[in-house]
């Protein structure tokens, strides 16, 4: 880029030109942009926090997972994972995630015994269980 301007410096040019003449005629001299938003991309948070062993850092992740999701419904419960700080590419996943039959995924922890079920109370169960 030549300079750091936003894209619509030029809209703002044209219409500071046209000054109150724009205005009168009500029609816009400038198009549309051309190209349509971007998608919404997914990200990672990343929360650092000690525990005694493994089996309690899974316990305390799930938790944080689960109270976080409830706070902001737009996180991705079933992506969350837990790994050692200095080991970030060894990540295990905390939730099952399996498929059910109407596309919801299992939100039991990962490993769980049993049936699967869908997020919230009273989700479907599906699956080979007790």
């Amino acid at each position: 880029m030549r300079d750091n301007r936003p894209a619509y410096w030029r809209q703002r040019q044209a219409r500071e030109a046209l000054g109150a003449a724009g205005e009168v005629a009500g029609a816009s001299l400038i198009a549309p942009p051309r190209r349509s938003a971007r998608p919404g991309r997914f990200f990672t948070v990343h929360l650092g926090f000690t525990a005694a062993d493994l089996a309690s850092a899974r316990e305390l992740a799930v938790g944080y997972a689960e109270a976080l999701s409830l706070l902001r419904p737009e996180v991705a419960l079933g992506a969350s994972a837990l790994s050692p700080a200095e080991a970030w590419q060894q990540a295990e996943r905390l939730f099952c995630g399996a498929s059910g039959p109407d596309g919801e995924r299992c939100a039991d922890v990962a490993g769980h015994p049993g049936f699967h079920h869908a997020p919230g109370p009273g989700g479907l169960g599906w699956g080979d269980g007790d």
